[in-house]
């Protein structure tokens, strides 16, 4: 595949780590970008526009990167335009990051109730409006956008979105081939993808949803036409994905299939990591807890002692425990497949009034711009 041009960022393979609340933290990246050898662009976690102005103590511990870390990508949510261009002037004038993605894709009740996330594409002109505010404060750092095909099968947005993404400067669209009554459940549907790619020729089109291998990763290539990939789910309790990723998309045939003693050592460095990151080992071997079910996906391992793993407070615990495992089992067969959030929902919750009219705004408030990053 021809290299991806994010502004004068060359990604290549074009491989993108999605923001993940929770999950894509610098040590998480850390992870991820060792496996890739440096190859490859990986996002922050959602940092909340409103918070970032106002200097929220998590939020400037969100958006720490490591010396390695280049270049240097936060992902924004924001849904006063105005807020969103002080945050990005912000970044530009300190020097925070050197590449801005923002948030249309969450579809999570919270941020779709108040009208953020994937139910802000509808409302089209306080879409444009956004993204005018944040290409127009960002200088030369690039603005990229990431979405869902819309509200439910009734109220798609992706190709307006597209579109309006392409006349206000934006870099790049990365598009999830859900919307977000699905939330993560059923199928991605790659076509839209495809159909996107079609609409927008002007700027690179990222595909996201149901990438668990390399194999699939270029699968949706060959299937879309698309210029990269967006990996999410696929990567929990896998950050050697990107390991393979950037074999298939080299051309390269293998693939990691660590044995389970490999995947200990992988766990207790992620582990390890986070304990430094939040400056105490006991909260990082916490916060690493819900990696412990797709670190161990697929091995025989037996629900007591996953649940002893999954209620460690200390690196000397997780280590006993993970002592006492049949260490020489090899990658399992299968051990691929879908992770993490797996359900849709069926309903989003939307502001009273949302979907009477695409170009009326009113209803948007300032509740809706979250004081908290992070998700």
């Amino acid at each position: 595949m021809t290299p991806l041009n994010i502004g004068p960022h060359v990604v290549q393979p074009p491989v993108v780590l999605a923001p993940m609340a929770g999950i894509t933290n610098a040590p998480f990246r850390t992870l991820c970008r060792e496996f890739s050898g440096g190859k490859g662009l990986f996002v922050s976690e959602m940092i909340t526009t409103r918070a970032l102005v106002e200097r929220n103590e998590k939020t400037m511990h969100l958006i720490h990167f490591d010396a390695h870390e280049t270049p240097r990508s936060i992902q924004l949510y924001g849904v006063d335009p105005v807020t969103v261009g002080k945050a990005v002037r912000m970044i530009v004038d300190e020097d925070l990051a050197d590449h801005i993605d923002l948030n249309f894709g969450c579809p999570v009740p919270k941020v779709t109730r108040k009208g953020g996330g994937s139910a802000l594409p509808f409302k089209r002109p306080l879409l444009r409006a956004i993204l005018h505010e944040a290409v127009g404060n960002a200088g030369a750092l690039p603005v990229t956008m990431k979405m869902r095909k819309g509200i439910d099968d009734d109220h798609l947005t992706y190709l307006d979105a597209g579109r309006i993404a392409v006349d206000e400067g934006v870099t790049s669209i990365a598009l999830h081939g859900r919307t977000a009554a699905e939330h993560y459940g059923g199928t991605a549907d790659w076509s839209a993808i495809a159909r996107l790619k079609e609409h927008v020729p002007e700027i690179p089109v990222l595909g996201n949803g149901d990438i668990w291998s390399a194999d699939d990763a270029l699968r949706m290539v060959r299937e879309t036409g698309c210029d990269g990939v967006v990996v999410g789910r696929g990567c929990l309790g896998r950050p050697w994905l990107f390991a393979d990723l950037v074999a298939a998309f080299e051309g390269r045939p293998e693939r990691v299939e660590p044995t389970l003693r490999e995947v200990a050592v992988i766990m207790r460095r992620h582990a390890e990591l986070l304990g430094e990151w939040i400056g105490d080992e006991a909260r990082g071997v916490i916060d690493f807890r819900k990696h412990v079910a797709w670190y161990l996906k697929g091995f025989s391992v037996g629900s007591e002692m996953r649940k002893k793993l999954a209620i460690s407070s200390s690196l000397a615990e997780m280590d006993a425990h993970m002592s006492e495992l049949n260490l020489d089992q090899p990658w399992p067969v299968g051990a691929d497949g879908p992770r993490g959030r797996t359900s849709g929902n069926g309903r989003v919750v939307l502001p009273d009034g949302w979907l009477k009219d695409p170009y009326d705004c009113a209803g948007i408030s300032a509740e809706a711009e979250l004081d908290t990053s992070g998700g």
